[in-house]
């Protein structure tokens, strides 16, 4: 019996981006022979802006692509005006130190994309690419989004596809691939793990994004949480898969 068309991309090398919380987990990824990194801080809530001293080091002594998140808080990606200026000096200190790319985006109250504002982080950002983060699973009209970010200029939008995780949310993920018919990338992120990652090689997209992360238990103290890091074993099982 035939293999499906949907299995055509199965010999066509994908791409897979790791969200890095630390240095540690930066250096995981890149021996263990990721592509790019996504450095962030506080994975808890989503992912902060990571901190001067971890920007710094980790653009010194990887010779992967790191890309940054721009994300002043938790909660949700309607910004006020001083935290919008705290995003933008964040973006000026990254294309300082020598970053990649931007990971990063604003909404409107009603979950509709802030456009003005979006445009303001796409060009300030500039030469930099820039990834629309995953606000876009909040917003109201998907297809008509994904045009506003076509027309912006934004290179790639991670996107689980409204669910949970990306793989509940593959059929979105296959619409939205077609739909940008190339003009923009579709990172899928969300629970994609080395039993799934290839599901989503199988739709066509050609970039994945995961923390494909371990937790190290700690002795207890009143401020012990687990401690969460990108495991190189995890990675290099993804990178396998795909």
């Amino acid at each position: 019996m035939p293999r499906p068309k949907v299995f055509a991309m199965t010999n066509k090398i994908m791409l897979l981006e790791i969200c890095a919380n630390s240095y540690q987990s930066a250096k995981n990824a890149q021996e263990a022979g990721a592509h790019r990194i996504e450095l962030c801080q506080e994975l808890s809530v989503g992912g902060l802006t990571p901190s001067y001293g971890l920007l710094k080091q980790v653009t010194r002594d990887l010779k992967i692509p790191v890309f940054v998140l721009i994300r002043p808080r938790g909660g949700n990606f309607a910004y006020s005006n001083d935290e919008f200026e705290i995003m933008k000096q964040d973006i000026q200190l990254c294309k300082d130190i020598g970053c990649h790319g931007i990971v990063s985006g604003v909404l409107n109250e009603d979950k509709t994309i802030d456009l003005e504002r979006t445009q303001q982080l796409v060009k300030l950002s500039r030469p930099l690419a820039f990834t629309f983060h995953r606000a876009f699973d909040e917003v109201v009209n998907l297809k008509e989004a994904l045009e506003q970010l076509i027309e912006m200029g934004v290179e790639r939008v991670l996107t689980s596809g409204q669910e949970q995780s990306a793989e509940l949310g593959i059929k979105l993920l296959q619409e939205l691939n077609a739909l940008s018919k190339e003009r923009i990338t579709i990172l899928a992120g969300g629970g994609i793990s080395s039993e799934n990652a290839v599901k989503f090689k199988a739709i066509g997209l050609k970039e994945i994004h995961a923390s494909a992360s371990s937790n190290i238990v700690e002795d207890k103290t009143i401020f012990s949480k687990p401690l969460t890091y990108s495991d190189s074993q995890k990675i290099k099982a993804i990178l396998d898969a795909i």
